[in-house]
């Protein structure tokens, strides 16, 4: 139901739609907003928790993963139809800048 449209000509079906689609998308928001919101607790709770630094560093990492899929799929509207042009550039910029971290962290380790 994410990408139907609707154009049926009649005014009032359409705006009901849109309507629907609306409060939809906006229920959507709030969720991964709070969600965010909690892993950023979680995240401070286990710095202020004194934990061993060989796991919350990976932890971190995880979470700010985490909160990048979010973001990309509910507040920059990756999951809707139309998007997949942008979704490629972003992916194979996130995929070199993986390959070059990766490439780098190997060189120094060596």
């Amino acid at each position: 139901m994410a990408n139907e449209k609707s154009n049926s000509g009649n005014p009032s079906v359409d705006y009901e739609y849109r309507r629907r689609k609306n409060a939809e998308d906006m229920r959507m928001q709030v969720t991964s907003f709070m969600l965010m919101i909690f892993l950023t607790l979680v995240a401070f709770v286990a710095v202020a928790g004194d934990f061993n630094p060989y796991f919350i560093v990976p932890f971190i990492l995880l979470l700010a993963v985490v909160q990048l899929i979010f973001q990309l799929y509910y507040f920059m509207h990756m999951s809707h139809k139309g998007h997949e042009a942008p979704a490629l550039f972003l992916y194979s910029g996130a995929l070199v800048a993986g390959i070059t971290v990766l490439a780098f962290v190997t060189i120094v380790w060596i």
